[in-house]
């Protein structure tokens, strides 16, 4: 806890004094003397609790002016609040290997399915966007609450050639800068104060991905941007060992001859084989997870990536932010202030 104005701090110097001007009181009242017939009646009219009655109220005035001295130099504290903006960004891979169909129908359509459901279980006022990734990554969806945007918008997407993880990943963050200036975008060339250890922005990004960079910028270098912007990353894995199923994704499938130049959008994409690698790099996405606070989860069917998203830790994003809390303290201060003047005249009326 810090104060604003620690000059205030000072006026804690009449406590002492107030404290002597006390003591100088008690002592300057004139003695007297009462005859009692025994000591035990003495002991009966004073009380084991005369002393506790006699000094209790000053001492709850004292603990009052303290209070209200500290009200008064406005401390400020740092809290942690559940964030009111939070925004998610989903950054899908739509490479062709997502086309497998060794999970029903493919790979595309039960994370398209998985997404939709995840995208309806979030609160009205949690933004999401949408970015999709192959050779290269754009937004497909800036974000908004509107769930019937988002929900045209994850339909829509279609596969294309190759993985760019970390442009994927960049291309996130750029979003996010969109709609908060502190976060600087990554293509900018300026880059912002480290959060510190431990606090993250109210935003995450929710990767996905059935393969391997095989194209743009490392996912490490991208998941460096993150950490500095206090951006999490949560990683999933998706597929199975089966790398010699079919493809399958509307006009495009395994052997198609055709190559339509569709991208992220339309009717399904075009050919361009099986030669492509569609094992699934944990290692890396491991890395990329834990370098930004995130976590790394796998899945191997339709049931399984519909529990990853269930499961994501959304309800983790907070805010931290500097709070004046003098009010605290002034409240403080009255209460003491009516219990020292309730108890005086409970225990010491005025005849």
């Amino acid at each position: 806890m810090e104060l604003l104005w620690p000059g205030f701090l000072y006026a804690l110097a009449l406590i002492p004094i107030l404290v002597l001007v006390y003591i100088f009181i008690l002592r300057r009242r004139r003695p007297y003397a009462v005859r009692f017939s025994s000591l035990s009646l003495v002991r009966a009219a004073v009380g084991k609790q005369s002393q506790v009655r006699r000094h209790l109220p000053f001492v709850l005035f004292l603990l009052a002016m303290s209070s209200l001295v500290l009200a008064m130099g406005r401390p400020v504290t740092t809290v942690t609040l559940p964030a009111a903006n939070a925004t998610i960004i989903l950054a899908i891979d739509v490479s062709r290997s997502m086309c497998s169909t060794d999970i029903q129908p493919n790979r595309l359509e039960a994370a398209k399915s998985a997404a939709l459901d995840f995208i309806e279980a979030q609160e009205a006022n949690v933004q999401i966007g949408l970015v999709a990734f192959a050779g290269y990554a754009v937004v497909i969806q800036e974000p908004t609450t509107d769930r019937n945007l988002l929900e045209n918008a994850v339909q829509n997407i279609t596969t294309a050639r190759r993985t760019a993880i970390g442009s994927g990943l960049l291309t996130s963050l750029e979003a996010l800068s969109e709609i908060d200036d502190s976060i600087p975008s990554p293509f900018s060339g300026v880059e912002p104060e480290p959060m510190p250890e431990g606090q993250y922005a109210p935003y995450i990004v929710v990767l996905l991905t059935d393969g391997v960079n095989t194209t743009g910028p490392e996912p490490l270098f991208a998941a460096e941007f993150a950490k500095t912007r206090g951006v999490r990353v949560y990683t999933i894995g998706f597929g199975t060992a089966q790398n010699d199923s079919p493809m399958n994704c509307g006009s495009f499938q395994s052997g198609d001859p055709n190559d339509a130049n569709q991208f992220f959008f339309g009717g399904g994409g075009g050919g361009g084989g099986g030669n492509f690698r569609r094992g699934i790099d944990e290692e890396t996405l491991k890395q990329v997870a834990a370098m930004t606070g995130g976590a790394y989860f796998a899945a191997s069917s339709t049931g399984e990536l519909e529990d990853v998203f269930r499961n994501l830790p959304v309800q983790l994003m907070t805010v931290t932010e500097t709070t004046e809390v003098s009010v605290i303290f002034a409240a403080l201060g009255a209460a003491l202030v009516m219990l020292a003047i309730l108890l005086s005249m409970l225990w010491h009326p005025i005849p």
